[in-house]
């Protein structure tokens, strides 16, 4: 038996990264997966990965800055599945940005992907998940809990994820879901190796987020998630899980 057998998982940014190495763990543990994204490619490979291990994925290619793509993509994993016990939402962008370079698109889409998509996905998903007494686990970043030169844009974003997080526990402390965050360190994904750096970069300013330690596999980030998304976590309500090899414990 697995810790999610019968369980249906909602995951944004499953194409790739800690969102792909997610899908593969709950569904490995017996999750069925209905996996978001807006690369159509990638979603095609985390699927062919997943049924080659007989696992249960369906997949939707889904733009998270649309509020009604956000509403549907609940509809369509309810109506196909039949519920949502576990919203994962971990798509997100990141690139460094002088402040005086940000211009209005830079903010908006950083913000749209990072911070709306969250938020909208999560307010359609509730219903389903407090009728499955289910879970909600947002991935943040040490960024959320740190300052970042060049990153304002990017910490900003991370830490709205933050608070919005504890403020969902609290709103629904009373009732049978939970929701949590898992704020991750470097971490050895695409979006870490193809990561914008301002080309001036003063790298004095940056050695608070550099940390002592190689970034983490996505494959450690995800076994965290699946603990937080079990029972065996029954008790973690609220909560801000650090992740990063110690990089905000100074």
């Amino acid at each position: 038996m697995g810790r999610f057998d019968g369980k249906v998982a909602l995951l944004t940014g499953v194409a790739s990264g800690i969102g792909r190495a997610t899908a593969l763990r709950l569904s490995s543990e017996g999750a069925s997966v209905f996996g978001l994204d807006i690369d159509a490619e990638g979603l095609a490979d985390v699927t062919t990965a997943i049924e080659s291990e007989s696992g249960v994925i369906s997949t939707r290619v889904t733009d998270v800055r649309s509020v009604q793509e956000c509403r549907d993509a609940v509809d369509d994993c309810v109506s196909e599945m039949g519920s949502i016990d576990i919203l994962g939402n971990i798509a997100g962008i990141a690139w460094q940005r002088h402040v005086v370079d940000v211009t209005e698109d830079d903010w908006d889409r950083m913000s749209d992907i990072n911070v709306k998509g969250v938020f909208f996905l999560t307010q359609a998903a509730i219903p389903h998940i407090l009728e499955s007494h289910g879970n909600i686990v947002n991935i943040a970043s040490n960024a959320g809990l740190m300052g970042m030169a060049y990153c304002v844009p990017y910490c900003s974003t991370k830490g709205a994820i933050v608070n919005m997080t504890r403020a969902l526990a609290i709103e629904y402390v009373r009732d049978p879901i939970r929701v949590n965050a898992i704020a991750p360190g470097g971490t050895d994904t695409s979006l870490v190796a193809n990561f914008e750096m301002v080309e001036d970069a003063d790298f004095s300013l940056m050695q608070n987020c550099v940390g002592y330690r190689p970034p983490a596999p996505p494959e450690q980030i995800a076994a965290l998630f699946a603990f937080v998304a079990s029972d065996e976590a029954g008790n973690i309500h609220g909560s801000i899980l650090s992740a990063d090899s110690g990089l905000t414990a100074a």
